[in-house]
């Protein structure tokens, strides 16, 4: 690039200012140096690929140097990834999570291309079709790998975890759901992988003490290790807490560690910052006790779905003088136990209460009193709560920056206008199923860090409510006003207009919403989700704004949003090429805007039931071009109503279909006609 720069000027020098030719034979890009536009490069937006394409195209030698510059990939199909990657040979990170079916062919692509001496991290979390075969290929060149995600691959054996076993500087493994792999394999892990530092085993329900004491053993360098819902004892415990840099323990679902085997395990881990023991139904504050004795540095506790919170429980956290986080969710709680939490967890940051039942104005009002450095509050279907607890909260919790209390229908209205008064910092605030109106609205107006804002199903909140939240919460990037029956486009104008941020909003069953709201909303540029199912009066003309405008747009559900037809989806198929999720059940939808929808590269979940000008040569047509599909949720009748052999196309292509039983009784009418079109289509051909 600088050689070009120099030999630029030059030439430019020589030349006469006078002469014609001068422009046309200087390129300004040339004179800007290599390292100035891998900068401007930094601040592109991973988020939208079109960023990065469109700036590659400015130029010859930029796009030379974008493809040197990029580090991460996300391809859409498997099959370009040969000229993709000889594209970019310096790309550290491949996320093949969008490429619906990735074989062993696909990995020996991979492993003879030039980015295998800069590979570190290969996600292949959502892929299937691969085996140990592929993998052992891919270990083989990609010599610098160092991290590896292989959740959901559930066909992988011990074979494979052997291939594994080959990437010697592999430092962070995910296996969630390979129920296959056994103690064998794992053992193979860890000999071969003693640098790993990370390691998920989640539902790897054939790993048992044996293969869970081997990687404590042979991998001394962990920090995270994930063990939920393996079928382990007590046996593998001691070898885990001996581990001298172990920061996070998840044992969530181990039903087979119990009081007895914590009571051997005193001697704690001094590194132990994070422990997750939820839903584990044998352990009480006997074990946890004798748990948390040794290990006085912890900072998180999860014990969600467990023992009830007693008095006894409650005391045995008295020795973490570091604890600031507490997740408790479904759990049986008593008065006496939130007291005590409250007077022995002096510096909580965040406390999780959601779906406890026995949580009392009492109870939490004691608790939160103690609590002046609280940020994170979760006491969602706390169902006994009222405006007692509240107001001490707002006044103890003052630096709360999140509030979750959906569905706590006995808190009166004025106990919002006190949470906006006093929790000035709040920044996420779901007050879903709640009886807040509009002075409660204007009062939470005033945290004007607010982003994240749910409203569905306020029955009481109206379009002057949402003019507050627009005129002063212009940092809102989402919003939930599902079935706040109320809310017109008035209200929805004032929101686009104030949040010109905003990035998800869901207007679900506002059914005197027109598409007023959908060209207000187009005006927001960022915006990645629109849920919109149940709005009648909204048609194609919305739609098509939408799409013009919103080009990041990446999920849209208009489901029983009958007026709007293919006039509404060609536009899409146009202009959201950023586009994954659709839902267009119940819509007027015929053949035409179904296949248009192939033109959409991204596409990957449709959900189609209900579309009464829909065909079966349609649909089959729709299905067969839309190549990067993974899921299509569909009604039973096509099982009959299309042929075999083009399901097990599709299935064998990486899409997974989801059937529904549920059919309108006006269909049940068209039935008969169906067979018919199924039966000319198979004459046809």
């Amino acid at each position: 690039m600088k050689k070009q720069r120099t030999s630029t000027m030059a030439k430019t020098s020589s030349s006469s200012p006078s002469s014609p030719s001068s422009p046309s034979t200087t390129n300004v890009f040339d004179l800007i140096s290599e390292e100035l536009v891998f900068i401007i490069l930094d601040y592109l937006n991973d988020n939208n690929p079109q960023d990065k394409k469109s700036f590659s195209l400015v130029c010859k030698s930029f796009y030379s140097i974008e493809s040197k510059h990029r580090r991460t990939l996300k391809p859409l199909r498997s099959e370009h990834l040969p000229s993709v990657l000889n594209r970019y040979p310096q790309i550290s990170t491949l996320d093949l999570t969008l490429c619906p079916r990735i074989t062993d062919f696909t990995l020996s692509v991979v492993a003879t291309t030039a980015c295998v001496n800069t590979l570190r991290f290969v996600d292949l979390s959502r892929s299937k079709f691969f085996t140990g075969n592929g993998l052992a290929a891919l270990v083989a060149s990609c010599r610098s790998l160092t991290a590896l995600d292989l959740s959901n691959a559930t066909e992988l054996r011990d074979l494979a975890a052997a291939a594994i076993g080959e990437a010697k500087n592999l430092e962070k493994l995910w296996l969630g759901r390979c129920k296959l792999i056994t103690d064998i394999g794992i053992g193979c892990i860890a000999v071969g992988c003693p640098k790993l530092k990370i390691i998920g085993l989640k539902w790897c329900l054939g790993i048992g003490d044996l293969g869970v004491e081997l990687i404590a053993v042979k991998c001394k360098d962990l920090r995270t290790f994930d063990l939920s819902y393996l079928p382990i004892t007590s046996k593998c415990l001691p070898a885990i807490l001996k581990l001298q840099y172990l920061e996070e323990l998840i044992l969530e679902g181990c039903f087979g560690i119990d009081d007895d085997s914590l009571t051997l395990l005193k001697q704690g881990s001094k590194s132990l910052k994070t422990l997750d023991i939820s839903s584990c139904q044998n352990v009480s504050d006997t074990g946890l006790s004798s748990l948390t004795s040794g290990i006085g540095c912890l900072q998180q506790l999860t014990l969600a779905y467990g023992s009830p919170v007693t008095l006894d429980l409650a005391r045995s956290l008295q020795r973490l003088s570091k604890l600031q986080s507490i997740k408790l969710d479904g759990c049986l709680v008593t008065c006496s136990g939130l007291q005590a939490i409250g007077n022995y967890c002096a510096s909580l940051r965040e406390l999780s209460l959601s779906k406890c039942s026995g949580v009392t104005d009492e109870g939490l009002s004691s608790l939160v009193k103690k609590q002046k450095e609280l940020r994170k509050l979760d006491i969602t279907c706390c169902r006994k709560l009222t405006c007692v607890s509240i107001a001490h909260v707002a006044y103890s919790c003052t630096s709360l920056t999140s509030l979750r209390m959906e569905s706590c229908t006995l808190v009166p209205r004025e106990a919002f206008v006190l949470i906006g008064r006093k929790c000035h910092l709040l920044e996420e605030l779901d007050l879903t199923d709640n009886e807040i109106d509009d002075e409660g609205l204007k009062s939470i107006s005033k945290c004007s860090n607010l982003s994240v804002l749910k409203l569905g199903i306020c029955l009481n909140i109206t379009d002057v409510g949402l003019s507050y939240i627009g005129d002063r919460c212009s940092k809102l990037v989402e919003i939930d006003l599902y079935r706040s029956m109320d809310i017109t486009d008035s209200g929805i104008t004032a929101i686009a207009r104030g949040c010109p941020s905003l990035e998800m909003i869901n207007i679900s069953y506002c059914q005197r919403i027109t598409d007023a709201s959908l060209i207000s909303i187009s005006k927001c540029a960022k915006l990645s989700t629109l849920e919109c199912r149940g709005c009648p009066l909204m048609t194609s003309l919305g739609i098509a704004a939408i799409a013009v405008g919103c080009k990041h747009l990446t999920k849209l559900d208009i489901k029983k949003c009958y007026n709007i037809n293919d006039f509404g989806v060609l536009p899409l198929a146009h202009f959201s090429q950023n586009l994954k999720e659709i839902n267009m059940s119940c819509t007027s939808i015929t053949d035409v805007g179904l296949l248009s929808l192939s033109s959409i590269s991204c596409l990957q979940s449709m959900t189609i039931l209900h579309l009464k000008g829909l065909s079966p040569r349609g649909l089959a047509s729709a299905l067969l071009a839309c190549g990067g599909l993974t899921k299509v949720k569909l009604h039973s009748s096509f099982k009959t109503l299309l042929p075999q052999p083009l399901f097990e196309h599709l299935e064998a292509r990486g899409c997974v279909f989801q059937w529904r039983e549920k059919m309108f009784q006006d269909e049940l009418e068209d039935s008969k006609s169906w067979k018919l079109q199924v039966a000319e289509m198979n004459n046809d051909s």
